[in-house]
């Protein structure tokens, strides 16, 4: 019997073969080549990371003995991630350099104790602030704050709350009045209608600015501030005030201007300390 060769069978295996191998070849030099760019990208990115590092070092300053990060008028939209290599920081000082978030890894800043950011482009205060332990004072007034977390109130050792001219900040946690060592708190031009709850429960507070707000009444527990001596409510709505304000027998500084007050109320002459 004789044999039959099918050639058009070989030809067409040895042609499907041929092009597996090829593809698998392709394969093999696109990984390849994507190991490479992989590599060139991770060791373009180490550089970068120094680069910055290099550059935020030569903006950290000895003062006294404090170091502080110091950064003025330069372009810094976001920070990067390899400053929490400088976690021996005690001090941020960060004005207009375009600053649109505070980096969640400020929670790593353990030794923290000024956080001044005002003058930038913030719009949210992470949660991740209240881990801050030992700071003393929060500066962030003109930023695009609207919002103050709860957290916050895990800085137990504040002392000193600025929020002043965000401008759209209606409210503050009940939280906030956990703040037992809080003197200072400047929430000037935003859009609070009264004082805050937690304002009036802060124990240690002595200096109030809630100047050009939209306040129309104060509370009739106003005189729980047992500690306050100055207290700033210009350009509001305010036309009358509680008889309770004649309690503040600590408060020597009482500004009311641009009001629509008609009259010196009467209370005010209990204020012995009233300059």
């Amino acid at each position: 019997m004789s044999a039959v060769v099918c050639v058009g069978s070989i030809s067409n295996i040895k042609a499907l073969w041929e092009s597996r191998i090829q593809k698998h070849q392709d394969e093999l030099k696109a990984e390849r080549g994507q190991r490479g760019k992989s590599s060139v990208g991770e060791i373009s990115n180490v550089w970068e990371s120094r680069i910055q590092l290099s550059k935020l070092k030569e903006k950290v300053y000895n003062e006294d003995g404090r170091l502080i990060l110091r950064i003025e008028k330069e372009e810094w939209k976001t920070l990067p991630g390899c400053l929490v290599k400088l976690p021996q920081l005690q001090e941020w000082q960060l004005h207009r350099t375009g600053l649109t978030t505070i980096p969640t890894f400020i929670a790593n800043f353990n030794n923290l104790l000024v956080l001044d950011l005002s003058r930038n482009v913030i719009n949210k205060i992470p949660r991740e602030i209240g881990r801050l332990t030992k700071l003393r004072e929060l500066l962030l007034s003109y930023n695009r704050i609207a919002e103050v977390p709860a957290e916050i109130s895990g800085c137990e050792n504040l002392e000193r709350l600025e929020l002043a001219v965000n401008k759209d900040i209606s409210e503050l946690p009940d939280q906030l009045g956990k703040l037992t060592q809080l003197t200072h708190l400047d929430l000037n031009m935003n859009q609070f209608t009264t004082i805050p709850r937690a304002v009036l429960e802060l124990p240690a507070l002595e200096w109030l600015d809630m100047g050009s707000n939209k306040l129309k009444t104060l509370p009739e527990d106003v005189d729980k501030m047992q500690c306050l001596h100055t207290l700033w409510l210009q350009r509001n709505e305010i036309s009358d005030l509680p008889d309770s304000i004649g309690h503040l027998q600590n408060l020597s500084t009482l500004v009311l201007t641009n009001n629509r007050m008609r009259g010196i109320p009467a209370c005010l002459q209990s204020l012995r300390n009233l300059r």
